[in-house]
């Protein structure tokens, strides 16, 4: 399900996650810092190999041939293999999605594998057609999710995050335990409600950290509403669920 400015997911726990799309304006400006790289490693070995071949032409033009052939092989290989490998290694992003906060997951909210990394950017080559992303372009003004052709061939989308200071940030602020109510207000935590706090708290650690975190906050939204532990008196979600976690279960054994 989307909107036009964010991706709503739901887990398999029944919790909605939003995910803010990435723009057109936020993903052209994220593509002109991965070009200005891609094109400074270009010139650099494109010199190198210059500066390789000119001496073998003296003794052999066919040996030149070959190391300028090998050169262009290598050339091509860095601008496709350049965001293929990123996105890869750092879970959906490049050097310039990770400085403008973008980053690639699946339009399932899970992160991509190497293969959809590969694939998304086989795909680069159509989008980049005729110049500057024109096809690319098109298709992501007419897709909702603002999806070019690459996109629709892996399953993914272009999010918005937050950086990852600012979600650690929120992580290491002091735990708030839900103290602010009575323990009869813990009990009226439902039993799905708190299997939905348990499958959070086993599954966190396998997940990427901006879905964590989101997932957190929206848990911690349901159960303090129902308990009546205002957001104020929760700044850490998870700190807040492991405690309500634990006062839930204690309040069980003694009923």
């Amino acid at each position: 399900m989307s909107s036009s400015d964010k991706l709503t997911i739901e887990t398999p726990e029944q919790t909605l996650l939003d995910f803010p799309l990435a723009g057109i304006g936020s993903r052209f400006l994220a593509i002109a810092l991965d070009t200005l790289i891609v094109w400074a490693a270009i010139w650099i070995i494109a010199l190198v190999v210059l500066l390789v071949a000119i001496p073998f032409s003296l003794f052999s033009k066919t040996t030149s041939i070959y190391v300028i052939a090998i050169g262009f092989f290598v050339l091509f290989a860095i601008q496709f293999a350049y965001f293929a490998v990123f996105e890869a290694v750092w879970n959906g992003q490049t050097p310039g999605k990770r400085w403008t906060h973008l980053r690639v997951i699946k339009d399932s909210g899970r992160p991509i594998s190497t293969y959809d990394a590969i694939l998304r950017n086989l795909v680069r080559i159509v989008d980049a057609l005729p110049t500057l992303y024109a096809i690319g372009l098109i298709t992501m003004i007419i897709s909702r999710e603002n999806k070019r052709l690459g996109d629709y061939a892996a399953g993914t989308v272009v999010i918005h995050e937050k950086p990852l200071q600012a979600v650690a940030s929120i992580w290491n602020v002091p735990a708030a335990a839900p103290q602010a109510g009575p323990l009869g207000s813990i009990v009226q935590v439902t039993s799905e409600e708190l299997q939905l706090v348990e499958a959070f708290l086993e599954r966190r650690g396998s997940l990427d950290p901006q879905v964590r975190w989101t997932m957190a906050r929206q848990i911690a939204d349901r159960v303090g509403t129902r308990i009546g532990v205002p957001s104020v008196s929760r700044p850490d979600s998870e700190k807040f669920l492991e405690s309500v976690a634990e006062r839930r279960r204690a309040s069980a054994r003694f009923r």
